[in-house]
């Protein structure tokens, strides 16, 4: 009886199911957003190195390169410090320029960073010391200059209008969190003090021994520099867990909040399924009347309306899936975000879908089945 009456207004039945078809599509396609964004930041935070700790000055204290040996010395669970000094400026090759980030480091700086160089060489203790103008260049830094497939190496740049002789050609990387990693030249920290004007070291990263080691460290150095400065929060020691837990925390409320916007979309698809099944009843009074001086009981046509509205329900949840799938691909390939498919996102959503149809279903199968038969037979 359930699928004959579905049968016969079939245009009727898909309208009332596009509503759950777009809410159980909407909720997978931005859950997929949500986590594929998370995925993204975490991979981003994981390629910046392991057992990672960044240490950043704060309320108008500063970091100097005295205090390297000095940390490395103090802080037992640590295996490496390297300073960070970085400016924008833009590099020149013959009558070709590029505007890029410029980053003074030390030699130490691909075994804490997770840096590897494609070829060349990275610069040595010797050049730093005798502020040598040397470069390693990303991959697109080397492509603006000089073209797509160039050899780069030996050649002489400007930066800030002082020649440099490009030493290395980093790997490439992608993108990180909206930044292109690969538009970035490295250089001696001891030039690019001299090119930036101060002696100021921008941030230290720092290597940790082990994850335990880390946490151990973070506590460590900050009690160190607290003490130095005379003054609690002197400095910000951020540990690579503690990054990742803090984007994660952010991006599955963020993901929480795309998924219940959706939700919105399925209860209103909810409401519609409700609606439709009442103008159902209205219709349908005659038909229930005969069923009932035939012998149907209340039950029975309680059961034939539920099971109306739960199958509108799922089978919009059904093509609803494949919706999302759909979509979650189409933003992926249309617009190069990164999209995660959760089979959990899927089971909560159809689940959802079946939730909604039962619910909304339950009022006018409850009306149904309390019509009146002797009533119910003299409509017309």
């Amino acid at each position: 009886m359930s699928s004959t009456s579905l049968r016969g207004n079939k245009m009727r039945s898909f309208l009332t199911a596009l509503g759950i078809i777009i809410g159980v599509g909407a909720v997978i396609a931005l859950i997929s957003v949500g986590q594929g964004a998370s995925k993204n930041i975490s991979d981003s935070i994981a390629n910046m190195g392991s057992n990672l700790i960044i240490v950043s000055p704060q309320r108008n204290s500063r970091l100097n390169m005295e205090d390297i040996p000095d940390l490395l010395e103090r802080v037992p669970t640590i295996s490496h410090v390297v300073p960070s000094v970085t400016f924008n400026s833009t590099v020149k090759w013959q009558s070709n320029t590029h505007s890029t980030s410029i980053e003074g480091t030390s030699v130490d700086f691909p075994e804490v960073r997770n840096i590897k160089v494609a070829g060349g060489r990275f610069f040595t203790e010797t050049e730093t010391a005798s502020r040598t103008k040397v470069a390693i260049i990303g991959q697109t830094v080397a492509t603006e200059l000089f073209g797509e497939g160039a050899r780069p190496l030996g050649e002489t740049i400007l930066i800030n209008g002082q020649s440099f002789t490009v030493i290395g050609l980093l790997e490439k990387k992608g993108s990180s969190m909206g930044r292109d990693t690969d538009d970035i030249i490295l250089i001696p920290v001891s030039v690019a003090q001299r090119l930036s004007g101060s002696q100021r070291i921008g941030s230290f990263y720092i290597k940790a021994k082990g994850p335990k080691e880390a946490e151990l460290a973070v506590e460590h150095i900050t009690a160190i520099y607290d003490a130095k400065f005379r003054r609690e929060d002197s400095i910000r020691v951020t540990s690579q867990d503690e990054l990742l837990e803090t984007i994660n925390t952010t991006t599955k409320t963020f993901t929480f909040m795309l998924g219940a916007i959706a939700g919105i979309s399925l209860l209103v698809g909810g409401i519609g399924i409700m609606n439709i099944m009442l103008v159902s009843v209205t219709e349908r009074t005659r038909e229930i009347g005969i069923r009932k001086a035939l012998g149907a009981k209340r039950r029975d046509i309680m059961a034939q309306f539920i099971v109306e509205s739960i199958f509108l329900s799922t089978s919009g949840g059904v093509f609803g899936i494949f919706l999302g799938i759909g979509l979650s691909k189409a933003i992926a390939n249309i617009a190069g975000w990164i999209t995660v498919i959760s089979p959990t996102a899927i089971i909560i959503s159809f689940l959802f879908a079946l939730g909604v149809g039962l619910f909304f279903g339950v009022y006018p199968a409850y009306k149904a089945a309390h019509l009146d038969p002797i009533e119910a037979l003299r409509h017309e």
